[in-house]
Protein backbone atom coordinates (compact mmCIF):
# COMPACT_ATOMS: atom_id res chain seq x y z
CA UNK A 1 0.00 0.00 0.00
CA UNK A 2 1.12 3.49 -0.81
CA UNK A 3 0.54 6.37 1.63
CA UNK A 4 0.08 9.88 0.29
CA UNK A 5 -0.89 13.16 1.94
CA UNK A 6 -3.35 15.88 1.03
CA UNK A 7 -1.96 19.43 0.98
CA UNK A 8 -4.12 20.11 4.06
CA UNK A 9 -2.57 17.19 5.95
CA UNK A 10 0.94 18.40 5.12
CA UNK A 11 0.00 21.89 6.34
CA UNK A 12 -1.48 20.34 9.52
CA UNK A 13 1.75 18.46 10.26
CA UNK A 14 3.87 21.56 9.69
CA UNK A 15 1.54 23.67 11.84
CA UNK A 16 1.54 21.18 14.71
CA UNK A 17 5.30 20.79 14.71
CA UNK A 18 5.91 24.55 14.58
CA UNK A 19 3.44 25.12 17.43
CA UNK A 20 5.19 22.61 19.70
CA UNK A 21 8.70 23.56 18.60
CA UNK A 22 8.38 27.12 19.92
CA UNK A 23 8.42 25.88 23.52
CA UNK A 24 9.99 22.44 23.23
CA UNK A 25 11.97 21.36 20.14
CA UNK A 26 12.58 17.89 21.59
CA UNK A 27 8.86 17.33 22.12
CA UNK A 28 8.19 18.49 18.55
CA UNK A 29 10.61 15.85 17.24
CA UNK A 30 9.01 13.16 19.44
CA UNK A 31 5.51 14.02 18.22
CA UNK A 32 6.65 14.07 14.59
CA UNK A 33 8.33 10.68 15.02
CA UNK A 34 5.26 9.16 16.73
CA UNK A 35 2.95 10.43 13.99
CA UNK A 36 5.25 9.16 11.26
CA UNK A 37 5.54 5.75 12.92
CA UNK A 38 1.79 5.46 13.52
CA UNK A 39 0.91 6.49 9.98
CA UNK A 40 3.51 4.04 8.66
CA UNK A 41 1.73 1.18 10.44
CA UNK A 42 -1.24 1.76 8.15
CA UNK A 43 0.74 0.07 5.35
CA UNK A 44 0.50 -3.20 7.26
CA UNK A 45 -2.78 -2.60 9.10
CA UNK A 46 -4.87 -0.30 6.90
CA UNK A 47 -8.11 -1.00 8.78
CA UNK A 48 -6.75 -0.18 12.25
CA UNK A 49 -8.45 3.22 12.33
CA UNK A 50 -12.08 3.52 13.37
CA UNK A 51 -14.75 4.24 10.80
CA UNK A 52 -16.06 7.81 10.65
CA UNK A 53 -19.87 7.38 10.79
CA UNK A 54 -20.64 10.87 9.47
CA UNK A 55 -18.49 10.37 6.34
CA UNK A 56 -20.22 9.69 3.02
CA UNK A 57 -18.37 6.33 2.91
CA UNK A 58 -17.72 5.34 6.56
CA UNK A 59 -15.87 2.16 5.63
CA UNK A 60 -13.41 4.17 3.55
CA UNK A 61 -12.86 7.19 5.83
CA UNK A 62 -11.21 6.35 9.14
CA UNK A 63 -9.64 8.03 12.14
CA UNK A 64 -6.37 6.76 13.57
CA UNK A 65 -5.64 7.94 17.10
CA UNK A 66 -1.95 8.44 17.84
CA UNK A 67 -1.49 9.70 21.38
CA UNK A 68 -3.38 12.99 21.53
CA UNK A 69 -3.60 13.32 17.75
CA UNK A 70 -6.17 12.18 15.22
CA UNK A 71 -5.17 11.23 11.70
CA UNK A 72 -8.12 11.09 9.31
CA UNK A 73 -7.49 9.01 6.22
CA UNK A 74 -9.19 7.64 3.15
CA UNK A 75 -8.69 3.95 2.52
CA UNK A 76 -8.75 2.79 -1.07
CA UNK A 77 -7.99 -0.62 -2.51
CA UNK A 78 -4.34 0.10 -3.25
CA UNK A 79 -3.50 3.23 -1.29
CA UNK A 80 -4.09 5.33 1.79
CA UNK A 81 -4.65 9.06 1.52
CA UNK A 82 -4.04 11.10 4.67
CA UNK A 83 -6.73 13.79 4.73
CA UNK A 84 -6.12 15.78 7.93
CA UNK A 85 -4.23 15.66 11.25
CA UNK A 86 -5.20 17.48 14.45
CA UNK A 87 -4.66 17.55 18.21
CA UNK A 88 -7.59 16.32 20.31
CA UNK A 89 -8.10 19.81 21.79
CA UNK A 90 -8.64 21.34 18.37
CA UNK A 91 -12.07 21.49 16.77
CA UNK A 92 -12.76 18.33 14.85
CA UNK A 93 -12.94 18.75 11.10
Amino acid sequence: MKISYSPEAVADLVRLREFIEVNNPDAARCVATALKRGIGQLKTFPHMGVEVPQAPSPKMVRDLIIGKYTVRYLLRSSDIYILRVWHHRENRL
